[in-house]
């Protein structure tokens, strides 16, 4: 168990209010069109976030919402960004095809330099799929991304990739499975159902003092979250989380994300990480 003292640092995130957030569809086994969203809600529940942000002394860039696209919201899922290089994001539902342009125009228009900026040529939906530590990205497949973003994203980063495989539709992306809670030591939590047996084999080998999430925490989307090294924000119904996060020296901060968690996203969803 680690005995030195936690500290946050300074981070920079994208976010997109959900001006015009509603579920009219459905791409994953979240989103009911027969249950409305309360907009109003939605926005003060986001407002909450991005304004934590924000008092923990990170910084909250801004996506501008497009009314066509209602799923901006989860911002995580436009673009990686690792060392302030951008890959984009090529998503696998044609409902939310044309947010990687206007993440990728979002990052040209704000001083990413054009070699900085890969357009995909395999599907990968972003920090929905792609998890990072100092050693490794953790990439998800099964349900969104393709195997093959994971070697573009490989080659792009200069990083290692480490392929696991999601087996269980609700955990359709890997953010709704796995959190990177100190990413300069490698230390994650997760939720071993999502994953297949050799994934769960790999991700063991990889973190064995991991924090292991039960079914219903992950249920809670409780593995939807957000780590700045010390503060950890996570959805607030994951109460069995708070607890052994405090035991290993976080500081658990529980959102309310409710509405949002209707398009099947929570805390990680609505974050995107800028990166160097």
């Amino acid at each position: 168990m680690r005995t030195t003292p936690r500290a946050s640092s300074p981070r920079r995130y994208l976010m997109c209010p959900p001006t015009h957030f509603s579920v009219t569809y459905s791409i994953n086994p979240w989103m009911d069109p027969t249950k409305p969203v309360d907009l109003p809600l939605a926005l003060a529940q986001w407002e909450d976030l991005r304004d934590r942000y924000r008092a923990l002394g990170h910084s909250v860039d801004l996506l501008d919402p497009d009314p066509a696209l209602p799923d901006m919201v989860y911002a995580a899922n436009g673009a990686t960004v690792v060392e302030g290089r951008v890959l984009g994001a090529k998503f696998a539902h044609p409902e939310r095809a044309a947010e990687a342009d206007a993440h990728l125009s979002w990052f040209r228009r704000n001083g990413w330099a054009e070699d900085a900026v890969r357009v995909p040529e395999h599907v990968n939906e972003g920090e929905g799929d792609f998890a990072v530590t100092d050693s490794w990205i953790l990439a998800g497949r099964g349900f969104r991304s393709s195997p093959l973003s994971h070697d573009e994203a490989q080659e792009f980063f200069g990083r290692p990739v480490i392929g696991l495989e999601l087996v269980d539709p609700r955990y359709y992306h890997l953010d709704t499975a796995l959190c990177v809670l100190d990413d300069a030591h490698d230390e994650v939590m997760y939720y071993p159902g999502a994953f297949s047996p050799g994934s769960r084999a790999v991700l063991a080998r990889l973190f064995p003092d991991a924090l292991i999430a039960t079914e219903a925490d992950a249920a809670a989307l409780g593995l939807n979250a957000v780590s700045d090294g010390l503060h950890v924000l996570l959805p607030q119904a994951a109460v069995g989380l708070f607890e052994p996060l405090r035991d290993r020296g976080f500081d658990p901060v529980g959102m309310d994300l409710g509405e949002l968690l209707k398009g099947g996203g929570s805390v990680k969803c609505c974050t995107q990480e800028l990166r160097g």
